[in-house]
């Protein structure tokens, strides 16, 4: 029988370290993935790292068990979004005890759940196992689930199938078998500089971006309108938001840039692209347009990422087995955030969500996890050592 007590304790202690790293996405995470490794290689287990092509970033996997089919893998990123700007009143990168709440970043989005997974990793190691346990952690999942394509497509390839794929993302330590898809995109838009009194002189690329915003906007209110009142999600339907613009140097000049970022996030059967034509065609009409009127002005719209929704299983292995180990009877749930699920489950893996903490306080000021949300984390991994031992 696991000490889940004393589990759950080691994985608030673990917590406190991961927090301290910050892995702010714009950043390395090799000095986690180091302090990852040096733990393993403790019980004797070594990591294998899958990194990004400067060497600054890297996936970490490990096995903990027999080299065997029927494995369960937990997956979680290690890469925290910036507190820039935001109104902390504790810092952020110290895992700070108020109540029954954990603070900090990541805490719940999602070192929490690597907490759990490396605090169950001792009696994983000493406990005769007749299926193994996956560890795969991931960088850039909050800049677009950049990182774990590569890792998911090494273990496909080398290890023995595992049964199921176990996603960390908070979920209240409750199973979602769905999630939506994101797209995300870049527009940059280029004038030519002029005094505001000449425009005849010049191209303002903000005026030109704002039509080009002005159709995302009514793209937005399109997909609301005909959003399918059956589906699960909440929204119900595809959203498109504009979440960043900078353009312009004063008031007085037309504008030579302006640059803006908007993400279109789908659920599964929805085709992000086939959705953005209309709006691509309309940016491929203004880049000429722009160009008749000055040859270094134009429209380049980049595609930043496209990350896979996870579609809901029948009878899926990976929600039924995270439904037993975390006691959990309710009702069908999907999420409309995006994570590493998708990918996975489209490399063939039959794939769920269940981690400790709530998206509600994911990427806020004063991030927390709930120590009783840590507490029934324990209880999960302590059920699953046992069921893979038997």
């Amino acid at each position: 029988m696991v000490d889940t007590e004393a589990l759950a304790a080691r994985s608030i202690d673990i917590l406190a370290r991961l927090v301290a790293f910050d892995t702010t996405s714009r950043g390395s995470n090799l000095a986690l993935i180091e302090y990852v490794e040096a733990e393993l290689a403790k019980l004797g287990v070594t990591g294998r790292r899958v990194p990004n092509e400067h060497g600054d970033k890297t996936n970490l996997f490990a096995t903990i068990g027999p080299n065997v089919e029927g494995g369960v893998v937990l997956s979680g990123h290690t890469d925290v979004v910036p507190v820039d700007g935001q109104p902390w009143t504790s810092d952020p990168w110290t895992l700070t005890r108020k109540g029954e709440r954990l603070y900090g970043r990541g805490t719940c989005d999602m070192k929490g759940f690597l907490a759990l997974a490396l605090a169950a990793a001792p009696e994983l190691a000493k406990t005769s196992l007749n299926r193994p346990v996956h560890l795969a952690f991931s960088y850039d999942e909050e800049v677009g689930c950049l990182g774990a394509p590569s890792m998911i497509a090494v273990i496909a390839r080398e290890l023995p199938r595992p049964a199921a794929v176990i996603v960390g993302e908070p979920t209240s330590m409750q199973a979602v078998r769905g999630h939506k898809g994101i797209a995300a995109f870049k527009v940059t838009v280029s004038g030519r500089e002029a005094h505001s009194s000449l425009t005849h002189l010049g191209v303002s690329a903000v005026m030109a971006a704002v039509k080009l915003m002005g159709l995302l906007t009514e793209l937005s209110e399109k997909l609301e309108r005909d959003s399918d009142p059956a589906s699960p999600f909440t929204p119900k339907g595809a959203t498109l938001t504009i979440g960043q613009v900078n353009g312009g140097t004063a008031v007085n000049i037309l504008a030579r840039e302006c640059v803006f970022w908007f993400d279109l996030r789908t659920p599964p059967g929805m085709d992000p692209l086939a959705i953005l034509a209309p709006f691509m065609d309309a940016a491929r009409v203004m880049d000429g347009e722009l160009k008749a009127r000055a040859e270094e002005a134009g429209v380049r719209v980049e595609n930043r990422s496209i990350t896979p929704p996870l579609a809901p299983e029948a009878d899926g292995a990976a929600e039924q087995i995270a439904r037993l180990l975390a006691g959990d009877n309710g009702p069908a749930r999907v999420v409309s955030y995006a994570a590493e699920a998708g990918q996975f489950q489209g490399a063939g893996f039959s794939t769920v969500i269940c981690g400790p903490g709530s998206i509600d306080q994911a990427h806020q000021p004063d991030e927390y996890v709930d120590i009783v949300q840590m507490e029934r984390g324990a209880q999960f991994m302590g059920r699953l050592i046992e069921m893979l031992s038997v």
